[in-house]
């Protein structure tokens, strides 16, 4: 794919600007240039940069890419992509002077902690080959597909301006079109076509749904006619408490993308009538019969915007919705937490924790519902976080408010 020499036009530093909006800057052939820095995983715009073609060979733009030096694809796209899975093999190939002993000793946390550092790198260094774009979200590299659909699905208009993008994040871009179009399939919702969800750009989609036929069939408190959904998500749990006859659903979230990815998928589904959609991080003003939650289930710090929806950087969500939920239930009305205790596994949190913290917002335990996931990892003993995944084990937990004995 790569001859040996590297394009060596050197691109000058990236320098800061007072602009909300980034610009990458580069010496190109014909001058200086600029063009638009997209990154939803939050990376900062380069400081370094070689524009680099098809002559660039894969050892060379490894040695670059860990150097913290971006490479500015001006060759074939496909052999982009194909560069792209060589670095990959480079980053995944163990280091040589690690042996299992090493690791042997880690505690759970360690583990993870390491696992994640591991992540982040390897996002770095496999984030440093870009791509440009044109300002129609066209890409004008020889064997470019034509992605300006996806794109305008993820990032919306460009207002005409040239922009660049890591080909990862750009793949991510392409799969988060196709998983869009097809959608999930949700048993939980009844039989096909009408039982799909489909989640947008940056929406979590519920892949792993292990939790979804404990909400379809959890006993409802008695003649629920009012539910929150908290997070709303994909608004996949509205929608299978609105096929359950919740008459009235209301449903919130902080993300501008997630309440247009719900809406999208209630009106598909024929729901919409009885879902309203809010914007607040919590809770709608008023009490419910019935309110759900299902929280980033890791509390760690998210490394980027899209890693929002796995974790929650010390439990923010969690404690929150468990602080403020019995003040908006109804007399005998449930509050429903949808919780995996990964982190219980990975020495993230306690189960003695969790359950002060629903004792601390005046609720009580009354039922425990619980699954396995089925997800490739769980099952996977190559994973680094195998011995917590197996163990991992995903719960509905029905809680209502105390007595004023506090029973």
């Amino acid at each position: 794919m790569c001859g040996a020499r590297e394009c060596s036009r050197i691109v000058s530093d990236y320098d800061e600007t007072m602009s909300d909006t980034p610009f990458l800057r580069w010496q190109g052939a014909d001058g200086p240039q600029q063009a638009r820095w997209r990154s939803e995983s939050g990376s900062p715009v380069p400081r370094r940069v070689v524009v680099a073609d098809d002559t660039l060979a894969a050892d060379r733009a490894y040695r670059l890419a860990c150097e913290g030096t971006a490479l500015l694809w001006q060759g074939d796209f496909q052999n982009a992509r194909q560069l792209l899975q060589a670095l990959a093999r480079r980053a995944d190939k163990p280091a040589r002077k690690k042996t299992p002993a090493d690791t042997s000793a880690l505690t759970a946390r360690e583990r993870f902690h390491l696992h994640r550092q591991a992540q982040a790198q390897r996002a770095r260094t496999l984030g440093m080959l870009l791509i440009p774009l044109q300002a129609d979200h066209s890409i004008a590299l020889r064997r470019a597909p034509d992605l300006r659909q996806a794109c305008l699905e993820a990032w919306g208009d460009s207002d005409g301006q040239h922009s660049v993008t890591a080909l990862r994040e750009l793949l991510g871009v392409v799969g988060a079109h196709e998983w869009r179009k097809k959608g999930v399939e949700i048993a939980a919702l009844g039989a096909p076509p009408h039982n799909r969800i489909h989640a947008h750009y940056g929406v979590f989609s519920p892949v792993r749904g292990e939790y979804l036929p404990l909400v379809a069939q959890a006993p409802l408190p008695p003649d629920t006619q009012v539910a929150f959904d908290i997070g709303v998500g994909t608004g996949v749990l509205s929608a299978v408490l609105a096929r359950r006859g919740v008459a009235r659903i209301v449903a919130t979230d902080v993300s501008p993308r997630a309440l247009a990815c719900a809406q999208d998928n209630l009106q598909r589904l024929g729901l919409a009538a009885q879902v309203q959609l809010q914007a607040t991080e919590f809770f709608p003003e008023g009490q419910a019969h019935l309110i759900v939650c299902n929280p980033p289930w890791v509390p760690a710090r998210a490394q980027s915007p899209l890693e929002q929806a796995v974790y929650d950087d010390n439990s923010q969500m969690l404690k929150g919705f468990l602080a403020g939920a019995r003040a908006h239930l109804l007399p005998a009305g449930e509050a429903w937490l949808i919780l995996s205790d990964l982190a219980e596994h990975l020495g993230l949190r306690t189960r003695d924790e969790l359950l002060q913290w629903i004792e601390a917002g005046g609720l009580r335990v009354v039922q425990r519902l619980d699954t396995r996931p089925q997800h490739g990892k769980s099952q996977d003993p190559d994973d680094p976080l195998h011995a917590a995944r197996a163990a991992e084990v995903t719960s509905l937990w029905r809680l209502q408010a105390q007595s004023d004995s506090g029973a």
